[in-house]
């Protein structure tokens, strides 16, 4: 996965030699390069009313909506939401304005929703995790997209799972599972979504808020090198950082409300094929008016 624009005459060279050294592809073998071959919007930190702390949340109404939009134009496969939806967590209007905007993505277009920090509590308790699981579903789960096996976790009890260890325990159970159905699947890509970035800038970087802690990142980044996960996607940073440690690949994103330092709103663009992924960050004022095909 590298961090420039994919270069879709690759994909489609490679296509044409297939046809060139063993004649037309069969009807199997066209439709699973149709399914394996696909775009993803990755955004996160929507986070209605963190511009005016909490007063109204009519800037981030106007950023999601123009997202959204955007979404239903370029046309994805899917569009995944890494957490912080809402700024106050469990606030109803919040929620609503989300859950409203989010709606109006064509129903052909399937969204994923992550749990972050402002959604379920920087430390999580059993009733904030209860609560997103009845407005939101599951705050842990796997989906299948082509050559794609997603794993989205609850990244805030990863991070501060004091108040609620048997969630987090099942969470840890579940994951080590989850990751050995995953390897064994035949999946191209295994990539990992969550709220908080595990690393910005390398693997062994000290604790700081925007980072998971050293004390669980070091175990669960083995996990995922043993089960051959590559990427690993997230937000919560209001910023893009990209980094690497051995394959695997660190993405945040930034966010599509409110930036911090010198970030930009908007999302990332991601392009997926057999052989590989590749994505770019898309500012609001630089949107592409159509995504090529990878």
């Amino acid at each position: 996965m590298t961090g420039s624009v994919c270069r879709p005459t690759l994909a489609l060279t490679a296509g044409v030699a297939l046809i060139l050294c063993f004649g037309f592809l069969t009807e199997a073998q066209e439709e699973q390069r149709s399914t394996s071959t696909f775009v993803f919007l990755q955004m996160s930190d929507p986070q209605f009313g963190m511009y005016t702390k909490d007063a109204d949340f009519e800037q981030e109404t106007a950023n999601f909506d123009f997202a959204i939009a955007t979404a239903n134009r370029l046309r994805p496969r899917f569009v995944i939401v890494c957490g912080d939806l809402v700024n106050k967590p469990g606030d109803a209007s919040q929620i609503a304005e989300y859950r409203r905007i989010s709606a109006k993505l064509d129903k052909g277009i399937r969204i994923y929703h992550v749990a972050g920090n402002h959604d379920v509590g920087n430390t999580p308790t059993p009733e904030s995790i209860a609560a997103w699981k009845k407005i939101f579903g599951p705050d842990h789960y796997s989906f299948r997209e082509g050559g794609l096996y997603g794993i989205v976790l609850n990244s805030s009890l990863i991070h501060s799972p004091q108040d609620a260890p048997k969630e987090y325990g099942a969470q840890r159970a579940w994951l080590e599972t989850e990751l050995t159905k995953a390897k064994s699947s035949g999946a191209a890509h295994i990539v990992v979504f969550q709220h908080h970035p595990w690393f910005l800038a390398a693997a062994d970087e000290p604790d700081q808020y925007f980072n998971i802690p050293r004390l669980r990142r070091g175990p669960l980044l083995e996990l995922f090198r043993t089960a051959r996960v590559r990427f690993l996607l997230s937000g919560h940073y209001h910023r893009n950082a990209v980094a690497k440690d051995g394959d695997i690949e660190a993405i945040t994103t930034g966010p599509i409300g409110m930036p911090l330092g010198n970030g930009r709103s908007g999302f990332r663009i991601v392009r997926v094929t057999n052989e590989s992924i590749t994505h770019e960050y898309a500012e609001f004022g630089a949107l592409p008016n159509r995504i090529s095909p990878p």
